[in-house]
């Protein structure tokens, strides 16, 4: 629909008045884009906008709330006539049933394995984590997400506690709550992740003439390595200002919990749940401060240990119902991850149709990710086809968008056979990339226009046969 409203396609909409509540996160420069591209699309089809754009960050639950009493009000008003019936969604039903766990609420979980499933010498160290779950296994699908709460290193909280010149024992009252320094820092604000706020705050109060120059309009790519790079310890050391504890605390962002996509089927595994987490890059080396979650899960997560986790449900990257549907799994990196739990679940129901995993990673010797499981499978028939594209293992750098092109009258088989097409991982490049592999694809194999071709893709999107989960 997206793509639609924003492509050439898209008719006059003098009809429609409508509300635009934006979610994007601040630690990427483009944030919130989609809903800003979205509200002035419609704008310009002549649609009328009944209420300002709200832009929210990661912590949107309050600005969610003032804007959805807004938008009612502003509804009845528009439509008049007596009071309107609330229905409450199904959706929250169906989730409130699959677990008692939420994201306020977490459930407190065992972890009975932690180990690495990247060789020494691989850039990037990806670890296997299995956790033990409740009777029930908190109801999730393959497709569904776990959120973790992680903690901050305490070497990095340490740090930015001694560049406010404040010891962790020192109480901080913010947000209408009063803790130590180090509670504040280790467990309820994001120091590993900056954010276009917070350097707007620290540029001004620094007076950096080199900070503010990456926030002019125009330096996204400058933007997106100075939020990428640097942590809010690093900003400080670099660009000294003073904060005092709590001026620092207020300006920070609430520490978010990590999403990641369940590894596993319950059919399979029973109450377990499995990861597939991936450090930060250069964090083995290091070449960079570890992130939150990534370290936390890897290297302090060991056996035994108790991780706080709530099930986030993915309804729209299921599985079909119908298991004479063959599917096609794309995935590079921990992206592939979902797709451990969809052959699971396919291999314990019989389904009789086809599978096709598609993978993508920088070397063959340390990063080809279950590896021996994926060969297991295809030995017994279970996996009917499997290409892997090794990016840094030839001169010529490969893809799996590549192997969508050298595959692809194959492909459009498979498509016109009524398969289910997956793609998970990164939404900047690879996602991309492969779309544009696709509908190149289609294009080619089918004497379809290039806008033909984009048609047929987004009519699989709208049945459910295009299914994406990219970050």
């Amino acid at each position: 629909l997206t793509e639609f409203i924003l492509g050439k396609r898209a008719p006059r909409l003098e009809q429609l008045a409508y509300a635009v509540f934006a979610l994007g996160d601040s630690s990427y420069p483009r944030f919130c884009e989609t809903g800003r591209a979205l509200d002035e699309r419609l704008v310009a089809l002549g649609a009328r906008r009944l209420l300002p754009r709200v832009e929210a960050d990661v912590d949107f639950d309050a600005a969610a709330a003032g804007w959805i009493d807004a938008a009612r009000d502003t509804a009845r008003r528009e439509i008049g006539g007596p009071r309107l019936a609330l229905v409450t969604p199904l959706r929250a039903t169906v989730v409130a049933a699959a677990s008692a766990a939420t994201r306020e609420r977490p459930l407190e979980v065992e972890v009975l394995g932690n180990q690495p499933i990247t060789a020494a010498g691989a850039l990037r160290e990806v670890r296997h984590l299995e956790l033990a779950l409740p009777v029930g296994g908190l109801g999730y699908e393959p497709g569904d997400a776990l959120g973790v709460w992680p903690e901050n290193p305490p070497e990095t909280v340490a740090e930015l506690a001694a560049l406010t010149g404040a010891p962790l024992e020192v109480p901080v009252e913010a947000a209408g709550r009063t803790l130590p320094l180090g509670a504040w820092l280790g467990q309820e604000r994001e120091i590993t992740r900056l954010t276009r706020p917070f350097l707007e705050l620290h540029a001004a109060r620094s007076g950096s003439a080199e900070l503010a120059a990456v926030l002019q309009p125009g330096r996204h790519e400058a933007l997106r390595a100075a939020l990428r790079e640097r942590q809010v310890v690093d900003l400080l050391r670099e660009y000294p200002a003073d904060w005092s504890p709590a001026e620092l605390v207020g300006a920070l962002r609430p520490l978010a919990p990590r999403l990641y996509s369940i590894a596993s089927s319950r059919a399979a595994v029973g109450d377990e749940a499995h990861l597939a987490v991936a450090l930060l890059a250069g964090e083995r080396g290091g070449l960079q401060r570890p992130g939150a979650a990534s370290s936390f899960l890897a290297q302090r997560a060991a056996e035994g240990a108790r991780l706080r986790v709530f099930l986030e449900p993915n309804l729209r990257f299921r599985l079909p119902a119908d298991g004479t549907r063959d599917i096609i799994m794309i995935g590079a990196g921990t992206g592939v991850a979902p797709y451990r739990g969809f052959l699971q679940q396919r291999i314990e129901a019989g389904a009789s149709g086809r599978h096709w995993l598609l993978f993508g990673a920088r070397h063959l010797d340390s990063e080809f990710l279950y590896q021996a499981e994926w060969l297991d499978a295809l030995k017994k028939g279970q996996l009917q086809r499997l290409d892997v594209a090794f990016s840094r293992d030839q001169p010529q750098k490969r893809y799996v968008q590549h192997c969508l092109a050298e595959r692809g009258a194959e492909l459009y088989a498979w498509l016109e056979a009524g398969a289910s097409l997956y793609v998970c991982g990164d939404a900047e490049r690879m996602a991309p990339d492969v779309h544009a592999a696709l509908v190149a694809v289609v294009a080619q194999h089918s004497g379809r226009s290039a806008e033909d071709a984009e048609d047929y893709v987004r009519a699989l999107a709208a049945d459910k046969r295009y299914l994406r989960d990219v970050y």
